[in-house]
């Protein structure tokens, strides 16, 4: 009886950490910098208010960004903030390589 009990022990918690991780949220989708609010910015990882502003007032001013790595030219965004959030952004509209 202490094997049956065991195995349904161990049975009972795969499968309760097994619904656990089909309920973990989607990964979500990548911020698009050409059209995302100010406080859609401020999603990013350290992205405060004020870096979130100097990029909409830069796309404002300077037109949409072409590649994610233009945003290195909002001030307060260098390479180490943009090593952190690249994977995280888009321009849209990113089609297969040329």
């Amino acid at each position: 009886h202490k094997v049956a009990a065991l195995g349904l022990a161990a049975a009972m918690a795969l499968f309760s950490m097994a619904s656990a991780y089909a309920q973990s949220p989607a990964p979500k989708a990548k911020v698009n910098i050409n059209t995302a609010s100010a406080s859609e910015l401020e999603t990013l990882p350290r992205v405060g208010p004020k870096v979130a502003q100097r990029i909409v007032d830069f796309r404002t001013k300077n037109g949409a960004f072409k590649r994610i790595e233009e945003i290195m030219k909002v001030q307060g965004i260098g390479e180490k903030l943009y090593e952190n959030i690249k994977g995280l952004i888009t321009v849209g509209g990113e089609s297969a390589p040329k």
